[in-house]
């Protein structure tokens, strides 16, 4: 993206100029989360990755973001986004 700019080519008096536009491209999921089964009162993991390290993520429940707590420990780490949810209740599912 830092090469976007405009171009020249010079010989002698004469010179042509264009623009170079680079676009970012998207970030994907290249690891999704996968549908996963806890017994009552386990810790749980989730995680995917992405295709870029710097993207951030958010983690949602019923819609609702969530964030670090007593229930909840979010990390992200190089492409890896990670959610533990400590000790799973019936109404995490």
């Amino acid at each position: 993206k830092s090469d976007s700019d405009t171009y020249t080519c010079d010989i002698g008096d004469a010179q042509t100029r264009a623009k170079l536009v680079v676009q970012e491209k998207p970030c994907i999921f290249t690891k999704e989360l996968v549908d996963t089964e806890v017994t009552e009162g386990e810790d749980v993991i989730l995680h995917c990755e992405t295709s870029k390290s710097d993207s951030p993520v958010k983690w949602c429940k019923d819609g609702k973001s969530l964030r670090n707590s007593s229930k909840y420990n979010i990390s992200r780490s190089g492409f890896e986004a990670k959610l533990v949810i400590y000790r799973a209740e019936e109404r995490d599912s």
